[in-house]
């Protein structure tokens, strides 16, 4: 068997924490951050998990992570 390429832009977007979950940054911190509140803000900065439905996606597009 080949080896299997990994998806550039989700290697990017994508890691593991010390327990093997996924691990994804928050949307929505990007730009036009003037009408949003600093605490909305600060939470934005935080990592999310990536929900359980997803995982299977994207452990396809990252064999070897």
């Amino acid at each position: 068997m080949p080896k299997m390429k990994t998806h550039s832009g989700s290697a990017k977007r994508f890691s593991l924490t010390g327990t093997g979950k996924l691990k994804r940054n928050k949307a929505n911190k990007q730009h036009i951050l003037t009408k949003k509140r600093t605490k909305r803000k600060r939470s934005l900065r935080q990592h999310d998990l990536v929900s359980a439905n997803d995982v299977p996606r994207i452990r396809r597009l990252l064999p070897y992570i």
